[in-house]
C-alpha cells in the first residue's frame, strides 16, 4: 500500500511512501498474528528483536519464538475477549535465543480482520524498570529513615545554638547582633527543613475514600493560577467518564501541586504552558515487587509541560531526596510525591525531553470496598 504524503511547508506534494516502508521505520517490534496465532506480519525491529529473519517468521505460531506461558498470550486473550487494546507493562520476555528482555507489550485488535491482533513489543533496559517500580518506594523508605534521625540528632543540637545565639545578643554590637541573627535565621531554616522531612516518617495507615480526581485537580488548578503559575497557561483535557480514585484528596492535592509548581517553575517566562490530563487506561497492569500478583491502575494524571526538560545528569536519581537542579531547592518536592504515590500503591514515572516534559501518575479505582492491608 502506497500513500501520497503532503509537504505542508511548501505546499507540494511528496512521492507515494510504501506502508511497509512506514512500518519498518518503527523501532518498536510489531507482529501481526491471526485467528490461529500464526505471525502473518513482521517489521524490521521483530527480525531484530527475535534475531531472526522476517521470513522465519512469517507463517511460524507465535508459541515458536514465545514461550506459551508468557504473560503475552493472557494479554491477547484480553483483546479478543474485550476487542479493546490492552497493555501490559514490564514484561519479562525470555528464550535461549533472545536471552532476558524487559518488555512493555501493546495489543490491539483490527476491526476489519476479526481475530487479526497486531502486538508491538518495546524493549526497556533492567535500569529503566528498576528505575521506575523501585526508585520512588526506596527514596521514600531512605527519606524516612533520614527524618527520623534529624528530628532526634540536629533539632536538639539547634535549639541549643539558637538559645545561645540569642543570649549573645542582649549584649552585643550592632555589628555582632547582625551575625547573632544571621545565627538564629539559620538554625530556624533548618529545623524548618526537618519539620518537612518529618512527614516522610508518618507510618499511619493512609486513610483512603473515593475521590474524584477532577475536583483535586481543579482545586489545585485554582491554587496555581492564584499564585506561583500567575503567568503560566494552563490547559486540562479531562476524561469525565472517568471513576473515583481510591485515595487521599489532601495528599493527592499535594501531589498534583507539588508537580505543577515544578512544572511552572520549568517553563519559559514568555508562552510557557502546562497540560494536565486524565485518561482511562484499559487492561494496564504493573509488577510491584513483593506482591506475587500484578496490580491495576487503570487511571492516569498526566502533568505536561514545555520546559527546557530534565537535565541528564539527575535523570537516574530524580525520586532521591535532595535531589535538584534548583539553586534554592531542597529536593524533597518529587521525593514526597514518591512516597505518597507509593502509599496509595500507585506507580509515578516521567519522560523527559526539550519543549516536554511529562509526569505520568497511575492510580488505583475505587471498587466500592476498601483494599485489604
Amino acid at each position: 500500500m502506497k500513500e501520497a504524503l503532503v509537504d505542508l511547508h511548501n505546499h507540494t506534494r511528496l512521492p507515494p511512501v510504501d506502508g511497509d516502508m512506514l512500518l519498518n521505520a518503527i523501532t518498536q517490534a510489531l507482529l501481526v498474528v491471526d485467528e490461529n496465532l500464526s505471525i502473518t506480519f513482521a517489521n524490521s525491529a521483530a527480525e531484530q528483536f527475535f534475531r531472526t529473519s522476517i521470513d522465519t517468521l512469517l507463517g511460524k505460531g507465535l508459541s515458536e519464538f514465545i514461550p506459551v506461558d508468557n504473560p503475552v498470550f493472557g494479554v491477547i486473550e484480553q483483546v479478543r475477549g474485550s476487542r479493546r487494546p490492552v497493555s501490559e507493562y514490564d514484561v519479562t520476555l525470555e528464550t535461549p535465543k533472545i536471552g532476558t528482555n524487559f518488555v512493555n507489550i501493546q495489543a490491539s485488535p483490527v476491526t476489519e480482520s476479526p481475530g487479526t491482533i497486531v502486538l508491538s513489543i518495546q524493549l526497556r533496559s533492567i535500569a529503566d524498570k528498576i528505575d521506575r517500580q523501585l526508585t520512588h518506594r526506596g527514596a521514600a523508605r531512605s527519606v524516612t529513615a533520614m527524618a527520623s534521625m534529624l528530628a532526634h540528632e540536629i533539632k536538639n543540637p539547634l535549639s541549643g545554638i539558637r538559645g545561645a545565639a540569642q543570649l549573645l545578643e542582649q549584649d552585643a554590637s550592632p555589628e555582632d547582633s547582625e551575625l547573632t541573627q544571621l545565627i538564629r535565621d539559620e538554625a530556624d531554616r533548618i529545623c524548618d527543613l526537618v519539620d518537612r522531612m518529618g512527614v516522610f516518617s508518618d507510618t499511619r495507615p493512609l486513610e483512603r475514600e473515593a475521590v474524584n480526581i477532577h475536583l483535586v485537580l481543579d482545586r489545585v488548578h485554582r491554587l496555581a493560577k492564584n499564585g506561583f503559575a500567575k503567568n503560566v497557561r494552563i490547559l486540562t483535557v479531562f476524561d469525565p467518564s472517568l471513576p473515583p480514585v481510591y485515595g487521599n484528596r489532601d495528599q493527592l492535592i499535594q501531589v498534583f501541586l507539588n508537580l505543577i509548581k515544578n512544572a511552572a517553575e520549568e517553563v519559559p517566562e514568555s508562552g510557557g504552558e502546562i497540560i494536565l490530563e486524565t485518561a482511562y487506561q484499559q487492561g494496564v497492569r504493573f509488577a510491584v515487587p513483593g506482591q506475587g500478583s500484578r496490580v491495576h491502575l487503570p487511571l492516569r494524571v498526566s502533568v505536561i509541560d514545555n520546559g527546557p526538560g530534565i537535565p541528564d545528569d539527575i535523570k537516574s536519581y530524580l525520586f532521591d531526596p535532595f535531589v535538584t537542579s534548583k539553586p534554592q531547592g531542597s529536593g524533597l518536592g518529587l521525593a514526597l510525591v514518591a512516597k505518597i504515590i507509593d502509599d496509595h500503591g500507585g506507580v509515578i514515572e516521567y519522560d523527559s525531553q526539550a519543549r516536554r516534559t511529562t509526569f505520568k501518575v497511575m492510580l488505583p479505582m475505587f471498587s466500592g470496598e476498601p483494599e485489604e492491608k
